[in-house]
């Protein structure tokens, strides 16, 4: 069992990082609530397409790198820092006030060679029943119609070429196995893989066929608009996970700067399972329903490796050696509540660095008409190392 601690100042402490981990949704997003498009085959600009959470909506790209200092623009990694004050509106557009958190920096955006347009309709914290049409069951989210919805009237304005979903990871609720994880090491002195892993188990089934109705759901707003199957290309995408393996923290298990400094409180047991347990479980199940429904999968489970938080090959930002895309982490770091960056829900994402490459693999993948593969970056290069390996 791990460490226990009768620190007086362990309390207060874990609060603040409870009051942050509460908030923590996967995001996804959607343009506008639209109403239904009529059925016919598309003109217009062709037109690249993401839908799902905020592991594609853009969550976290307001950050690049991370760092302990709270003022200004926290060394150089604050984008919304407009020189007096901060405005994520600079990063996330109008979305910030709704929550969905579309940046724009997001995957979908950045990515080349595609399409002559790229339309965001991923939201923050989206489950698959916002991915579905109203007609089968999907909901209004965050003052927006269901994304498949909505991709019907941008099908219908444009000529869309490439669809790519990132969903599943708020129906497994996993901002909840952060939760109970951070508590563990917080508060409990117990781990926490056990009983996540049978949380997580007990979701799985039901989780996934709703991934596939999300595929189903997505095709049928397509045919409604005239399109064949054969006319568009679906991507399904995984997760990566945003803390490294044990015996690639750079901080120790013990004591607080796990905490205090890096912004990882994860026990090395914990840790451990959720990069080389939990995530590749989930990446599995997602290939799966991926084949069983014949689009193409991007499997992500290794996309940050080494340039997750607390990762031993990267480092903070500081006022003398400002973030880099080489040296700098690359996902969201959790915020204990120790100073005011932002806000909780971007903690644990993937930041712009991190949507920069994101944004390379789907360069990538496009170049491949067919076949499933793996992004991975290249350790001491920025997004331009990004590669693909079939999977």
């Amino acid at each position: 069992m791990p460490e226990t601690w009768n620190s007086p100042t362990r309390v207060p402490a874990a609060k603040r990082l409870l009051a942050a981990a509460l908030a923590l949704p996967l995001c996804a997003t959607a343009l506008l609530a639209v109403a239904a498009a009529p059925a016919r085959a598309a003109s217009g600009p062709t037109a690249s397409v993401s839908l799902g959470d905020s592991y594609i909506s853009g969550e976290a790209g307001r950050w690049m790198g991370n760092s302990d200092t709270s003022s200004g623009d926290r060394a150089g990694t604050d984008l919304a820092w407009n020189g007096s004050g901060y405005d994520p509106s600079l990063v996330y557009g109008s979305t910030y006030a709704s929550g969905c958190d579309r940046s724009n920096s997001a995957e979908v955006t950045g990515a080349t060679g595609i399409a002559q347009t790229s339309i965001n309709l991923a939201c923050s914290g989206a489950t698959t029943a916002d991915v579905f049409r109203a007609v089968d069951g999907g909901q209004s989210y965050k003052g927006e119609a269901p994304q498949a919805d909505q991709l019907a009237t941008v099908a219908a304005q444009n000529r869309v070429q490439l669809i790519t979903l990132s969903i599943g990871g708020n129906d497994l609720a996993f901002g909840s196995v952060i939760q109970t994880c951070a508590e563990d090491w917080l508060i409990y002195d117990s781990y926490c893989h056990d009983t996540e892993q049978a949380a997580v188990d007990a979701k799985m089934a039901t989780a996934m066929a709703n991934v596939g109705k999300s595929i189903d759901e997505i095709r049928a707003a397509m045919a409604g608009d005239g399109y064949s199957p054969s006319s568009y290309r679906i991507v399904l995408q995984s997760y990566p996970s945003p803390i490294p393996r044990s015996s690639e923290n750079r901080y120790p298990e013990t004591g607080w700067t796990r905490e205090s400094a890096g912004g990882c409180p994860f026990w090395n047991a914990d840790s451990d399972w959720a990069r080389d347990s939990l995530v590749p479980e989930i990446s599995d199940n997602l290939a799966a329903v991926a084949a069983s429904h014949g689009v193409q999968f991007l499997d992500l489970r290794d996309f940050l490796q080494g340039r997750e938080v607390c990762s031993t090959a990267t480092q903070l930002a500081t006022p003398g050696a400002g973030p880099s895309a080489t040296t700098s982490e690359w996902a969201r770091f959790l915020d204990a509540g120790l100073s005011t960056q932002g806000t909780t829900q971007e903690s644990m994402h993937p930041n712009y660095y991190a949507q920069l490459g994101l944004s390379r693999c789907l360069s990538l993948l496009w170049a491949q008409q067919s076949g499933d593969f793996a992004c991975r970056n290249t350790p001491g290069e920025d997004a331009s190392g990004m590669y693909l390996t079939a999977s």
